[in-house]
């Protein structure tokens, strides 16, 4: 695939006209009939999410934290495999995990000094590209730094 080719017209377009490249990209969540599971739209499909075994979900679906560090490896892996074609690095497989630790009695309500949500999210490229040169390895690594963007603060509001 020539993603050089694929991408120039979009390039030229955000050039000409840079507010173009702007997005929004929306998820609904939607009440079931239970409070332990919920419908996630993202306009393209609707998944299934329930609560996590832990805080009494089934342990059969993904809850919410497995799909938003599922959304943060696919947007990480799709990155630097583009990236690395971009670069003309030959892989042959690129794998990104993405790991999150929680302490559930913040979840429930135990503990007043525990807080709700990851405590800390961890991203780790795995690169299997042995026909690349040691001094393109070493650029791809200096980008993957900047492609695992979402450890980096960003503005959240509740509107």
């Amino acid at each position: 695939m020539d993603i050089r080719s694929l991408q120039r017209p979009l390039k030229e377009q955000y050039r000409r006209d840079p507010s173009s490249s702007r997005i929004t990209l929306t998820a609904t969540g939607s009440e079931t009939a239970t409070p332990m599971t919920c419908s996630v739209d993202i306009g393209r499909a609707i998944y299934q999410a329930e609560a996590h075994k832990g805080v009494g979900g089934t342990g059969t679906a993904a809850c919410s934290g497995d799909l938003l560090l599922g959304a943060l490896a696919a947007c990480a892996q799709i990155t630097c495999q583009l990236v690395a074609t971009a670069m003309g690095v030959p892989t042959q497989q690129i794998e990104v995990t993405v790991s999150g630790d929680l302490d559930l009695q913040g979840t429930l309500g135990l503990a007043k000094d525990v807080p709700v949500g990851f405590e800390g999210i961890r991203v780790q490229f795995n690169v299997d590209a042995p026909q690349a040169t040691p001094e393109q390895l070493r650029a791809l690594q200096e980008k993957q730094s900047s492609i695992a963007w979402f450890c980096k603060p960003c503005n959240v509001c509740q509107e």
